[in-house]
Protein backbone atom coordinates (compact mmCIF):
# COMPACT_ATOMS: atom_id res chain seq x y z
CA UNK A 1 0.00 0.00 0.00
CA UNK A 2 1.45 3.37 -1.05
CA UNK A 3 1.93 5.92 1.73
CA UNK A 4 0.55 9.37 0.98
CA UNK A 5 1.44 12.36 3.13
CA UNK A 6 -1.43 14.80 3.69
CA UNK A 7 -0.35 18.26 4.89
CA UNK A 8 -3.25 20.22 6.34
CA UNK A 9 -3.36 23.79 7.60
CA UNK A 10 -1.81 26.62 5.60
CA UNK A 11 0.50 25.77 2.73
CA UNK A 12 2.51 28.95 2.05
CA UNK A 13 3.14 28.43 -1.65
CA UNK A 14 4.28 32.04 -2.15
CA UNK A 15 4.18 35.43 -0.42
CA UNK A 16 0.56 35.95 -1.49
CA UNK A 17 -0.48 32.38 -2.23
CA UNK A 18 -1.84 30.12 0.52
CA UNK A 19 -3.61 26.77 0.13
CA UNK A 20 -5.42 24.79 2.83
CA UNK A 21 -3.84 21.42 2.10
CA UNK A 22 -1.55 19.42 -0.15
CA UNK A 23 -0.50 15.83 -0.64
CA UNK A 24 2.88 14.22 -1.21
CA UNK A 25 2.62 11.32 -3.63
CA UNK A 26 5.63 9.53 -5.09
CA UNK A 27 7.91 12.22 -3.69
CA UNK A 28 6.12 15.18 -5.28
CA UNK A 29 3.70 17.86 -4.18
CA UNK A 30 0.17 17.79 -5.51
CA UNK A 31 -2.93 19.80 -4.72
CA UNK A 32 -5.22 17.12 -6.09
CA UNK A 33 -6.48 14.54 -3.60
CA UNK A 34 -5.50 10.95 -4.37
CA UNK A 35 -8.25 8.84 -5.89
CA UNK A 36 -9.02 5.18 -5.75
CA UNK A 37 -8.17 2.57 -3.10
CA UNK A 38 -4.79 1.53 -1.80
CA UNK A 39 -3.54 4.64 0.00
CA UNK A 40 -2.11 4.74 3.50
CA UNK A 41 -2.59 8.41 4.39
CA UNK A 42 -0.41 10.05 7.03
CA UNK A 43 -1.53 13.50 8.12
CA UNK A 44 0.69 16.40 9.24
CA UNK A 45 -0.86 19.66 10.44
CA UNK A 46 0.58 23.15 10.57
CA UNK A 47 2.03 25.97 8.47
CA UNK A 48 4.15 24.67 5.59
CA UNK A 49 6.95 26.50 3.76
CA UNK A 50 9.37 25.34 1.09
CA UNK A 51 12.51 24.07 2.82
CA UNK A 52 14.72 26.92 4.01
CA UNK A 53 17.69 27.94 1.86
CA UNK A 54 21.14 28.64 3.26
CA UNK A 55 22.77 30.48 0.37
CA UNK A 56 26.20 30.62 2.01
CA UNK A 57 27.10 27.37 3.71
CA UNK A 58 30.16 25.11 3.64
CA UNK A 59 29.48 21.39 3.91
CA UNK A 60 32.67 19.35 4.10
CA UNK A 61 34.72 22.17 5.64
CA UNK A 62 35.69 23.29 9.14
CA UNK A 63 38.09 25.90 10.46
CA UNK A 64 41.09 23.75 9.54
CA UNK A 65 40.06 22.73 6.01
CA UNK A 66 38.39 19.65 4.48
CA UNK A 67 36.68 17.16 6.79
CA UNK A 68 35.86 13.45 6.60
CA UNK A 69 32.55 12.23 5.22
CA UNK A 70 31.14 11.46 8.67
CA UNK A 71 31.68 15.09 9.74
CA UNK A 72 30.14 16.39 6.52
CA UNK A 73 27.20 14.05 7.11
CA UNK A 74 26.68 15.48 10.59
CA UNK A 75 26.86 19.01 9.19
CA UNK A 76 24.15 18.17 6.67
CA UNK A 77 21.96 16.63 9.35
CA UNK A 78 22.31 19.73 11.53
CA UNK A 79 21.17 21.95 8.66
CA UNK A 80 18.32 19.61 7.77
CA UNK A 81 17.04 19.35 11.34
CA UNK A 82 16.95 23.16 11.53
CA UNK A 83 14.80 23.28 8.38
CA UNK A 84 17.47 24.02 5.76
CA UNK A 85 16.79 21.70 2.84
CA UNK A 86 18.66 23.55 0.08
CA UNK A 87 22.26 24.77 0.40
CA UNK A 88 24.41 26.84 -1.90
CA UNK A 89 27.82 25.61 -0.83
CA UNK A 90 29.85 28.79 -1.25
CA UNK A 91 33.21 27.10 -1.52
CA UNK A 92 34.54 23.79 -0.18
CA UNK A 93 37.72 21.80 -0.76
CA UNK A 94 35.84 18.53 -0.14
CA UNK A 95 34.14 16.39 -2.76
CA UNK A 96 30.58 16.10 -1.45
CA UNK A 97 28.94 14.66 -4.57
CA UNK A 98 28.10 11.51 -2.61
CA UNK A 99 25.49 13.58 -0.73
CA UNK A 100 23.40 13.78 -3.90
CA UNK A 101 22.61 10.08 -3.53
CA UNK A 102 21.38 10.41 0.05
CA UNK A 103 17.68 10.96 0.69
CA UNK A 104 18.30 12.10 4.28
CA UNK A 105 20.60 15.06 3.51
CA UNK A 106 19.84 18.51 2.05
CA UNK A 107 20.23 19.24 -1.64
CA UNK A 108 23.46 21.11 -2.43
CA UNK A 109 24.37 23.58 -5.17
CA UNK A 110 28.18 23.73 -5.28
CA UNK A 111 30.41 26.68 -6.13
CA UNK A 112 33.55 24.55 -6.29
CA UNK A 113 36.70 25.32 -4.34
CA UNK A 114 37.51 28.89 -3.26
CA UNK A 115 39.92 30.73 -5.53
CA UNK A 116 42.21 33.01 -3.53
CA UNK A 117 45.43 34.98 -3.90
CA UNK A 118 48.58 33.33 -2.59
CA UNK A 119 48.74 33.60 1.23
CA UNK A 120 45.69 35.86 1.25
CA UNK A 121 43.07 33.58 2.76
CA UNK A 122 42.51 30.85 5.33
CA UNK A 123 45.00 28.00 5.05
CA UNK A 124 43.77 24.73 3.45
CA UNK A 125 40.60 26.30 2.06
CA UNK A 126 41.40 27.50 -1.43
CA UNK A 127 43.40 27.36 -4.61
CA UNK A 128 46.07 29.96 -3.81
CA UNK A 129 47.22 31.47 -7.08
CA UNK A 130 48.47 34.64 -8.77
CA UNK A 131 46.43 36.93 -11.06
CA UNK A 132 47.76 35.45 -14.31
CA UNK A 133 46.34 32.08 -13.24
CA UNK A 134 42.91 33.36 -12.26
CA UNK A 135 40.99 32.88 -15.51
CA UNK A 136 42.22 29.29 -15.91
CA UNK A 137 41.15 28.40 -12.39
CA UNK A 138 37.77 30.06 -12.84
CA UNK A 139 37.15 27.97 -15.94
CA UNK A 140 38.29 24.81 -14.13
CA UNK A 141 36.00 25.36 -11.15
CA UNK A 142 33.14 26.44 -13.41
CA UNK A 143 33.23 23.00 -15.04
CA UNK A 144 33.32 21.24 -11.67
CA UNK A 145 30.57 23.29 -10.03
CA UNK A 146 26.80 23.42 -10.10
CA UNK A 147 26.64 26.80 -11.80
CA UNK A 148 28.68 29.03 -9.47
CA UNK A 149 32.31 30.01 -8.93
CA UNK A 150 33.56 31.50 -5.64
CA UNK A 151 36.44 33.99 -5.51
CA UNK A 152 38.07 35.60 -2.50
CA UNK A 153 37.85 39.30 -3.26
CA UNK A 154 39.77 40.74 -0.33
CA UNK A 155 41.64 39.80 2.84
CA UNK A 156 44.17 41.37 5.15
CA UNK A 157 47.26 42.53 3.25
CA UNK A 158 50.23 42.38 5.61
CA UNK A 159 52.13 44.91 3.50
CA UNK A 160 49.42 47.59 3.82
CA UNK A 161 48.21 46.47 7.24
CA UNK A 162 44.58 46.59 6.16
CA UNK A 163 41.94 44.87 4.08
CA UNK A 164 42.93 45.12 0.44
CA UNK A 165 41.66 43.64 -2.84
CA UNK A 166 43.29 40.35 -3.73
CA UNK A 167 43.26 40.99 -7.49
CA UNK A 168 43.86 43.85 -9.90
CA UNK A 169 40.59 45.08 -11.36
CA UNK A 170 41.47 43.85 -14.84
CA UNK A 171 41.96 40.33 -13.47
CA UNK A 172 38.52 40.44 -11.82
CA UNK A 173 36.90 41.66 -15.03
CA UNK A 174 38.54 38.85 -17.02
CA UNK A 175 37.61 36.23 -14.41
CA UNK A 176 33.93 37.18 -14.29
CA UNK A 177 33.79 37.29 -18.09
CA UNK A 178 35.35 33.80 -18.24
CA UNK A 179 32.80 32.43 -15.76
CA UNK A 180 29.93 33.89 -17.76
CA UNK A 181 31.44 32.44 -20.91
CA UNK A 182 31.35 29.03 -19.19
CA UNK A 183 27.67 29.56 -18.36
CA UNK A 184 28.07 29.98 -14.59
CA UNK A 185 27.59 32.78 -12.11
CA UNK A 186 30.21 34.34 -9.85
CA UNK A 187 30.23 35.32 -6.23
CA UNK A 188 33.02 36.66 -4.04
CA UNK A 189 34.00 37.02 -0.41
CA UNK A 190 34.32 40.78 0.17
CA UNK A 191 34.63 42.56 3.51
CA UNK A 192 36.08 45.94 2.51
CA UNK A 193 35.07 48.76 0.20
CA UNK A 194 37.46 48.68 -2.75
CA UNK A 195 36.94 45.08 -3.80
CA UNK A 196 33.22 45.81 -4.17
CA UNK A 197 33.97 48.57 -6.68
CA UNK A 198 36.08 46.12 -8.67
CA UNK A 199 33.47 43.36 -8.69
CA UNK A 200 30.72 45.82 -9.59
CA UNK A 201 32.81 46.98 -12.55
CA UNK A 202 33.25 43.34 -13.57
CA UNK A 203 29.51 42.62 -13.41
CA UNK A 204 29.59 39.88 -10.79
CA UNK A 205 26.34 38.13 -9.92
CA UNK A 206 26.62 38.10 -6.15
CA UNK A 207 28.76 39.18 -3.21
CA UNK A 208 29.14 37.47 0.16
CA UNK A 209 29.20 39.58 3.36
CA UNK A 210 29.29 42.94 1.49
CA UNK A 211 30.04 44.85 4.69
CA UNK A 212 31.97 47.51 2.76
CA UNK A 213 29.08 48.70 0.59
CA UNK A 214 29.05 52.49 0.17
CA UNK A 215 26.74 54.85 -1.69
CA UNK A 216 28.48 54.32 -5.02
CA UNK A 217 28.55 50.53 -4.90
CA UNK A 218 25.01 50.35 -3.56
CA UNK A 219 23.87 52.31 -6.60
CA UNK A 220 25.90 50.07 -8.93
CA UNK A 221 24.69 46.83 -7.34
CA UNK A 222 21.07 47.96 -7.49
CA UNK A 223 21.36 49.02 -11.15
CA UNK A 224 22.93 45.69 -12.15
CA UNK A 225 20.83 43.42 -9.92
CA UNK A 226 23.90 42.15 -8.07
CA UNK A 227 22.69 40.12 -5.08
CA UNK A 228 24.21 40.07 -1.61
CA UNK A 229 24.28 37.38 1.07
CA UNK A 230 25.18 39.36 4.23
CA UNK A 231 25.90 36.45 6.65
CA UNK A 232 25.17 38.72 9.61
CA UNK A 233 25.43 35.80 12.03
CA UNK A 234 29.08 35.68 11.04
CA UNK A 235 29.71 39.43 10.79
CA UNK A 236 28.83 39.70 14.47
CA UNK A 237 32.17 37.95 15.09
CA UNK A 238 34.29 40.63 13.36
CA UNK A 239 35.66 42.07 16.64
CA UNK A 240 36.83 38.63 17.77
CA UNK A 241 38.24 37.87 14.31
CA UNK A 242 40.23 41.11 14.29
CA UNK A 243 41.33 41.14 17.93
CA UNK A 244 44.51 39.03 17.47
CA UNK A 245 45.73 41.58 14.90
CA UNK A 246 44.96 44.67 16.99
CA UNK A 247 48.52 45.39 18.04
CA UNK A 248 50.37 44.45 14.84
CA UNK A 249 47.77 45.73 12.34
CA UNK A 250 45.81 48.49 14.10
CA UNK A 251 44.40 49.94 10.86
CA UNK A 252 42.91 46.58 9.91
CA UNK A 253 41.56 46.15 13.44
CA UNK A 254 39.81 49.54 13.43
CA UNK A 255 38.48 48.92 9.93
CA UNK A 256 36.88 45.61 10.95
CA UNK A 257 35.33 47.22 14.03
CA UNK A 258 33.86 49.97 11.86
CA UNK A 259 32.39 47.48 9.37
CA UNK A 260 30.89 45.59 12.29
CA UNK A 261 29.44 48.68 13.95
CA UNK A 262 27.55 49.81 10.84
CA UNK A 263 26.49 46.36 9.60
CA UNK A 264 22.74 46.88 10.07
CA UNK A 265 22.87 50.36 8.57
CA UNK A 266 24.76 49.01 5.54
CA UNK A 267 22.25 46.25 4.86
CA UNK A 268 19.33 48.62 5.45
CA UNK A 269 20.69 50.98 2.78
CA UNK A 270 21.20 48.09 0.37
CA UNK A 271 17.64 46.92 0.99
CA UNK A 272 16.18 50.39 0.51
CA UNK A 273 18.03 50.66 -2.82
CA UNK A 274 16.45 47.42 -4.04
CA UNK A 275 19.50 45.14 -3.93
CA UNK A 276 18.42 41.46 -3.80
CA UNK A 277 19.27 39.99 -0.39
CA UNK A 278 19.29 36.31 0.60
CA UNK A 279 19.75 34.28 3.77
CA UNK A 280 23.18 32.73 4.27
CA UNK A 281 25.10 31.82 7.41
CA UNK A 282 28.73 31.01 6.50
CA UNK A 283 28.38 27.82 8.54
CA UNK A 284 31.17 25.29 8.26
CA UNK A 285 34.17 27.51 8.93
CA UNK A 286 34.14 28.50 12.56
CA UNK A 287 30.36 28.60 12.83
CA UNK A 288 28.15 25.57 13.51
CA UNK A 289 25.50 24.47 11.04
CA UNK A 290 21.77 25.02 11.37
CA UNK A 291 21.79 28.83 11.72
CA UNK A 292 19.46 29.89 8.89
CA UNK A 293 16.65 30.85 11.27
CA UNK A 294 19.05 33.04 13.22
CA UNK A 295 20.18 34.79 10.04
CA UNK A 296 16.54 35.40 9.15
CA UNK A 297 16.10 37.25 12.44
CA UNK A 298 19.25 39.28 11.75
CA UNK A 299 17.86 40.40 8.38
CA UNK A 300 14.66 41.46 10.13
CA UNK A 301 16.77 43.59 12.49
CA UNK A 302 18.43 45.12 9.42
CA UNK A 303 15.08 46.41 8.18
CA UNK A 304 13.59 43.72 5.94
CA UNK A 305 9.92 43.03 6.56
CA UNK A 306 8.82 39.60 7.75
CA UNK A 307 7.52 38.76 4.27
CA UNK A 308 10.78 39.93 2.70
CA UNK A 309 12.79 37.78 5.12
CA UNK A 310 10.67 34.72 4.36
CA UNK A 311 11.14 35.42 0.65
CA UNK A 312 14.92 35.70 1.18
CA UNK A 313 14.89 32.35 2.99
CA UNK A 314 12.44 30.37 0.86
CA UNK A 315 10.50 31.33 -2.28
CA UNK A 316 12.79 34.08 -3.55
CA UNK A 317 16.02 32.24 -2.75
CA UNK A 318 14.82 29.11 -4.52
CA UNK A 319 13.80 31.08 -7.60
CA UNK A 320 17.17 32.89 -7.64
CA UNK A 321 18.99 29.57 -7.48
CA UNK A 322 16.76 28.00 -10.12
CA UNK A 323 15.23 25.45 -7.76
CA UNK A 324 11.55 24.60 -7.23
CA UNK A 325 9.35 25.51 -4.28
CA UNK A 326 6.12 23.71 -3.41
CA UNK A 327 4.04 24.26 -6.53
CA UNK A 328 2.09 21.44 -8.20
CA UNK A 329 4.49 18.66 -9.20
CA UNK A 330 7.53 20.05 -7.39
CA UNK A 331 9.78 17.67 -5.44
CA UNK A 332 8.47 17.61 -1.89
CA UNK A 333 10.99 19.50 0.24
CA UNK A 334 9.07 21.40 2.90
CA UNK A 335 9.11 22.39 6.53
CA UNK A 336 5.92 22.34 8.61
CA UNK A 337 5.67 24.56 11.69
CA UNK A 338 3.34 24.39 14.67
CA UNK A 339 2.77 28.17 14.51
CA UNK A 340 2.61 30.77 11.77
CA UNK A 341 6.10 32.07 10.82
CA UNK A 342 4.46 35.15 9.30
CA UNK A 343 3.37 36.14 12.80
CA UNK A 344 6.64 35.21 14.50
CA UNK A 345 9.89 34.66 12.58
CA UNK A 346 11.31 32.95 15.65
CA UNK A 347 9.18 29.95 14.71
CA UNK A 348 11.63 29.20 11.86
CA UNK A 349 14.10 27.78 14.34
CA UNK A 350 11.70 25.08 15.58
CA UNK A 351 10.34 22.90 12.75
CA UNK A 352 7.42 20.68 13.69
CA UNK A 353 7.94 18.31 10.77
CA UNK A 354 10.35 18.07 7.85
CA UNK A 355 9.63 16.53 4.48
CA UNK A 356 12.79 15.93 2.45
CA UNK A 357 12.82 14.33 -0.99
CA UNK A 358 9.22 13.29 -0.38
CA UNK A 359 9.90 11.53 2.91
CA UNK A 360 8.78 12.58 6.37
CA UNK A 361 11.87 12.98 8.58
CA UNK A 362 11.17 12.11 12.21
Amino acid sequence: MATVLHVVGEILVGPQQVRPQCWVIDGRVTYAAPTGPGHDIQTVRGWALPGLVDAHCHVGLDQHGPVDADVAEAQGWADRDAGTLLIRDAGSPSDTRWIDDRDDLPRIIRAGKHIARTRRYIRNYAHEIEPDELVAHVRMEARRSDGWVKLVGDWIDRDTGDLSPCWPREAVVAAVAAAHDEGVRTTAHCFGEQSLHDFAAAGTDCIEHATGLDDETIEAFAAQGIAIVPTLVNVVNFPALAEPAAEKFPTYYRHMLDLHARRYETIAKAHEAGIPIYVGTDAGGVLPHGLAAGEALELRRAGLSTTEVLTAATWGARSWLGRPGIEEGDPADMVVYDADPRADLGVLGSPGAIVLRGKLIS
